[in-house]
């Protein structure tokens, strides 16, 4: 069992492993979010939103490291990730705009709110340590 938890922790470390399961979840979600239009509408909004939450996951964190290294004080806790989170939603509605994803609203929601989540946490956490 000790093996088992040892293994989990080092798979669960890895980035390729967030990035792979941000395109399954996101690609997926963007999958269901245009089931309603013909196929192949809803793969390709599937595979294009799997790719860019891929590679959101990747740089995220370290868009919000070199932000946060630029402002101090309270500006340093709201300010980098409201950056982070709009020009991630700015990549998003033109790449979707681009590949002619029908529901852009729909599919962009759910990855939007995970990375505002993700990008405040993750700063405010860099924010308080900095304070301390």
């Amino acid at each position: 069992m000790d093996a088992l938890i040892a293994l989990f922790r080092r798979v669960a470390g890895h980035s390729i492993t967030h990035v792979l399961f941000a395109f399954a979840g996101m690609g997926s979600w963007a999958v269901f979010s245009n089931r309603a239009h013909p196929m192949p509408d809803p793969v390709i909004a599937g595979v294009v939103q799997g790719m860019l939450s891929a590679f959101l996951t990747l740089v995220l964190k370290t868009i919000i490291d070199r932000l946060a290294e630029r402002f101090s004080g309270h500006t340093a806790l709201w300010l980098p990730p409201l950056i982070a989170v709009s020009v991630s939603a700015c990549l998003l509605v033109v790449i979707h705009n681009v590949s002619e994803t029908p529901e852009i609203p729909q599919t962009i929601s759910l990855p939007l709110m995970v990375a505002a989540s993700y990008a405040t946490i993750y700063n405010y956490s860099r924010w308080s340590l900095r304070r301390e």
